[in-house]
């Protein structure tokens, strides 16, 4: 018994060997002293907030953490992402976003609130709700629906929006 564990462990130790060998520096980010502040920031920043911003006034978005979300972030550490959103159906703004972002979609019933992403490109804003297969960003950090509605300029046609960490 203990020879077959020796040579197990020795398989073990050989395999995460080549494992870690075949590694880039770039692939892999050891914890030490020096990185660990950064690693933690880069970990908070996936579940802190985006600003979203319409006609002067912002408003901050908490977001989820997906790769939907990590995908935004890295876009939005570039440049702020501004586009159009219009009207839809009473409950909802959308618009193109201008990229296509990964998706992972499931049947969700949106509240009032809710940013979510629609076929990958498109943002949808709801002051209403909708069931739909769709990827959630995050939700909208507001006091009431009326404040929510105003920002949002619900039934109000057309307004641009912009994006910003």
């Amino acid at each position: 018994m203990r020879k077959v564990l020796h040579i197990i462990t020795g398989l073990g130790a050989g395999l995460l060997l080549l494992a870690l060998l075949s590694c880039t520096k770039g692939d892999l980010t050891v914890p030490t002293p020096e990185n660990q502040v950064e690693i933690k920031e880069q970990e908070q920043k996936m579940t802190d907030k985006i600003q979203l911003t319409i006609s002067g006034t912002t408003l901050p978005v908490l977001i989820e953490d997906n790769v939907a979300t990590r995908a935004l972030v890295s876009a939005l550490r570039e440049s702020s992402i501004t586009y159009t959103a219009r009207d839809y159906g009473g409950f909802e703004k959308v618009g193109a976003l201008g990229r296509s972002l990964p998706t992972s979609d499931t049947d969700i019933t949106t509240q009032a609130g809710d940013v979510i992403l629609y076929n990958g490109d498109n943002i949808v804003l709801f002051y209403g709700s909708n069931s739909w297969s769709y990827t959630r960003l995050g939700k909208i950090q507001y006091k009431s629906l009326d404040e929510l509605k105003s920002f949002l300029k619900a039934g109000g046609g057309n307004i641009s929006v912009t994006l910003s960490l």
